[in-house]
């Protein structure tokens, strides 16, 4: 079985589980990406080329009449390809009913389509304006207007019957969580065609780092008790509410530190937000860190992970290194991998107190924080992981084959 991805490029984590889809017996894994500077993926995506198994394909980009980019020349890479699958993710989709003969070539070619998405980017069929109105914080995908009128109400109605027809051209849906059997039926889309793959790093791959390091000690210190964050410093990160919150934990834990992997835009705020506040002793910002095992050794040094907005696969990584989680509304993963009181604690959105009562409650209990690393561990082990993402996967192309 052939199948392509069309990607917006290659983030890191990703590589290592479309590696081991191309390793299955009679698979062959291809991506199509953008040759230059990709229009399609966030700010400060880490992306590498390294130890990848599959094949790439540089398509340009370029913008299309309907305002947003896509790949030139796909038609004819499909042509000459000759794919059983094509996986498509935002904004690339759009080709397939806004391009003229983009979907003619597929039916002619016998290319079955499986669209890849995060189901909270799409509202219910009959809450979409109320959904575009309150929360267009996606500006990629929803441009922001500050004024809600007429004319917003109807490019709104648009993209919701667009998305409609585009969901409705799939032969097969994958999506990370749960959500999206009650969401994407909303646009009449029968629900045998939705399969849930879950999201989650190569954890095989992971256990086997830390096997290797977990006896490392070189980056603890004493009895500092260690806060840990990683992920790119953009606003819907919340890490403005972390350090708020490390802020009360100090006060009752004076030994404990804050430690944040990352870089973007938000850096300098946030490092002002922390000198303001008079605890920038505390707080290390060590910048990127991309190096598996380096950041292994962040995660094992660590007393509790948290994430304080948006984001989702760090979550897995820090329950693979047996690690307590504290979090708030993620991308839906988090639903299936954090049990409050069990691995982990969820606290009020955007509500600093109690993110720091959490905190406190893992950090100053070394039985708590021992049993909740256990059971992130198990969770990852028994529930979710590389096996369960890739089977999922061979259902979902099998179904599509099919359809």
């Amino acid at each position: 079985m052939k199948v392509i991805f069309t990607f917006g490029g290659l983030p890191h984590y990703y590589n290592y589980v479309l590696n081991r889809l191309n390793k299955l017996p009679g698979y062959e894994v291809k991506v199509i990406i953008p040759s230059g500077k990709s229009n399609s993926l966030g700010k400060g995506v880490h992306q590498t080329s390294k130890d990848i198994d599959f094949g790439i394909i540089e398509l340009e980009e370029e913008k299309r009449w309907y305002g947003k980019h896509n790949f030139r020349n796909l038609t004819q890479v499909l042509k000459k390809e000759k794919p059983d699958i094509l996986v498509v993710i935002w904004p690339y989709v759009l080709g397939f009913i806004l391009l003229p003969g983009w979907y003619r070539t597929i039916k002619k070619l016998g290319i079955k389509l499986v669209y890849k998405d995060i189901p909270f980017n799409i509202p219910e069929y009959t809450k979409a304006l109320k959904f575009y109105r309150k929360n267009l914080q996606d500006e990629t995908r929803h441009p922001k207007h500050q004024n809600w009128g007429i004319s917003q109400k109807l490019y709104y109605l648009l993209v919701r019957e667009l998305i409609k027809k585009y969901l409705n051209k799939m032969d097969a849906h994958v999506y990370y969580t749960e959500e999206a059997y009650d969401i994407i039926p909303t646009y009449a889309v029968p629900k045998e065609k939705i399969h849930i793959i879950y999201n989650s790093p190569d954890t095989d791959r992971l256990f086997s780092i830390r096997e290797e390091i977990q006896y490392d000690t070189a980056k603890q210190s004493g009895n500092i008790k260690q806060i840990l964050h990683v992920g790119r410093l953009v606003a819907w990160k919340n890490v403005d509410l972390l350090i708020e919150a490390f802020d009360l934990v100090l006060k009752k834990i004076p030994q404990s530190r804050l430690v944040i992997i990352g870089t973007g835009p938000e850096k300098d705020k946030l490092q002002k937000l922390a000198e303001e506040k008079g605890i920038s002793d505390k707080v290390l910002f060590e910048g990127g860190v991309y190096d598996e095992k380096t950041l292994a050794r962040y995660f094992l040094a660590s007393s509790v992970y948290v994430l304080a907005g948006m984001g989702g696969i760090s979550i897995n990584d820090a329950m693979c290194f047996g690690k307590p989680v504290i979090c708030s509304r993620a991308d839906g993963t988090e639903k299936k991998l954090v049990r409050d009181g069990y691995n982990g604690y969820f606290f009020e959105e955007n509500n600093a107190i109690d993110l720091a009562e959490k905190i406190v409650k893992i950090i100053s209990d070394p039985e708590t924080q021992e049993k909740f690393g256990e059971n992130s561990t198990n969770i990852i082990k028994n529930e979710i992981n590389i096996h369960t993402v890739i089977s999922r996967y061979k259902k979902a192309f099998e179904y599509a084959l099919n359809a």
